[in-house]
């Protein structure tokens, strides 16, 4: 039998949950962890790493938003962006669509990939979690076009 050439290993973010006011939004963080696959021999990041977790977003807004999706970007300590190397999957979003009412809440998992620099040498400081949002009331118009098929 051939012995195993590379283990998974999650580790917990720190803090592994998180609650941050905007404008129009609290956004909950909870469970946060990085997984990955990790050669045994040399200790190197095989893929990409994954950041999963809980996301709970709560409308504080007085108007009905309909949100598109929220994306993530890794800052190290100073605040600069920790690139994607070529090769990595970049998967730093989730979409929603979804519309809640003021003080309605929406959940989901959280399934992104995260930088492997961000990682090594524990180079992440900060997420900066963007949620991309429609303002409602939307407004809609209807064309009907007349077709027959010959």
């Amino acid at each position: 039998m051939e012995a195993l050439k590379q283990e998974g290993i999650t580790k917990n973010l720190v803090p592994p949950k998180a609650e941050l006011k905007g404008q129009n939004f609290l956004v909950e963080l909870s469970d946060l962890q990085v997984v990955m696959d990790v050669d045994i021999a040399s200790k190197e990041i095989v893929e990409t790493p994954g950041l999963r977790g809980y996301i709970k977003i709560t409308n504080k807004s007085k108007d009905i938003l309909e949100i598109q999706a929220v994306t993530l970007e890794y800052l190290d300590e100073a605040g600069k962006p920790i690139p994607f190397k070529s090769g990595e999957k970049i998967a730093k979003g989730s979409l929603f669509l979804k519309a809640i009412k003021p003080e309605e809440i929406t959940e989901g998992s959280l399934d992104v990939t995260i930088p492997r620099m961000a990682i090594k040498g524990k180079a992440l400081g900060k997420i900066e979690i963007n949620l991309v949002y429609v303002p409602s009331p939307l407004k809609r118009e209807t064309l009907t076009l007349s077709e027959k098929i010959e």
